[in-house]
């Protein structure tokens, strides 16, 4: 079982502070300045009341895994290589719920309701730019 290798991160105008955050080691959420709502995925309005308020703030990284999955098959490189790997969607401490995979322990010891706290994996790339991805393991 190797490391899930993710496609190159593409990074457009509203995610540039998410994918530069995870090339620090920063989870960067955004929280509505007109309503309080965080939110993930990044965009320019804030989801709930539609404010053009949402300014980006360092998350705590902690969070409870909501929902899994154990993908046993996948024959799409490069996932083929990582199987058996977790996908899960993690509640955030702040709120909002992530879709990314637990790493750091067997897929069997997953369990809905598991503290896990966020590591990012560093992609490599040709382009200068310096991004990361998040995923998450048992805390």
């Amino acid at each position: 079982m190797a490391d899930l290798q993710h496609p190159l991160v593409y990074a457009s105008w509203e995610t540039r502070g998410y994918w530069e955050g995870a090339g620090r080691g920063e989870l960067v959420l955004q929280r509505c300045e007109a309503c309080g709502t965080v939110q993930h995925k990044p965009r320019a309005i804030c989801a709930t009341c539609f404010a053009d308020a949402p300014r980006s703030f360092v998350a705590s990284g902690r969070g409870t895994v909501h929902t899994y999955t154990v993908t046993h098959q996948n024959q799409l490189p490069p996932f083929a290589a990582a199987c058996p790997y977790v996908m899960a969607y993690v509640e955030l401490e702040e709120g909002p719920r992530l879709l990314t995979h637990v790493v750091g322990c067997d897929p069997t010891e997953v369990r809905v309701g598991m503290p896990v706290v966020v590591d990012f994996q560093p992609q490599e790339r040709t382009d200068g730019e310096v991004f990361g991805v998040p995923r998450f393991r048992p805390a």
